[in-house]
């Protein structure tokens, strides 16, 4: 399950972990004009990691996600 909300300056897609267990925590996903932030608690150290990606890189994910093993350059 998922959610969607869209703020003044962000786009906050919220990933809620489903199934069996162990489940994780939930998965916030910030997108902003210039980068990307993904930030989840971890109840091991009682802190929210959070980690900022570009957009290129965020783009690079994407793509990454539906193609096979190996390098690849995204053409512009």
């Amino acid at each position: 399950m998922f959610s969607i909300e869209h703020d003044f300056d962000a786009t906050i897609v919220t990933l809620v972990d489903e199934g069996e267990t162990p489940l994780q925590e939930d998965v916030i996903v910030s997108t902003f004009e210039e980068c990307v932030t993904v930030q989840q608690y971890d109840p091991r150290t009682d802190r929210t990691q959070s980690i900022t990606l570009s957009i290129t890189q965020m783009k690079d994910l994407i793509a990454a996600a539906t193609l096979p093993e190996g390098v690849y350059t995204r053409r512009k």
